[in-house]
C-alpha cells in the first residue's frame, strides 16, 4: 500500500482515468460494431463521421493508438463503399 500522499493521489487518479478510458473505448467499439452491421448505405454514410470523430478523439488522448484509429476508419470506409445502395 502507498505511504505518500502523492502516491495515494496518483492511485486515485489512475483508477478514475482507467474507468473513463474503458467507458469511452467500449462506447467506440460498440459504435464501430453497429456501423459494420448496417446494411443501408445512406444511414452508414451519415453515421461514419460521428464514429470517425469518436476514434480520433480516443487516439488524441492515447486511449487507442493513432494507427489503430486510422486502420478502423479505413476499414469502415471500405465497408461503406461495398454496401450496395
Amino acid at each position: 500500500m502507498a505511504n505518500h500522499d502523492s502516491s495515494k493521489k496518483r492511485i486515485r487518479q489512475t483508477a478514475t482515468r482507467r474507468l473513463r478510458n474503458r467507458y469511452y473505448a467500449k462506447t467506440a467499439r460498440n459504435a464501430v460494431r453497429n456501423l459494420r452491421k448496417m446494411t443501408d448505405k445512406a444511414a452508414a454514410e451519415a453515421k461514419y463521421p460521428e464514429v470517425a470523430a469518436m476514434l480520433d478523439r480516443l487516439a488524441s488522448k492515447n486511449t487507442i493508438s493513432k494507427n489503430k484509429a486510422s486502420n478502423l476508419k479505413s476499414k469502415l470506409a471500405k465497408h461503406i463503399a461495398k454496401i450496395s445502395a
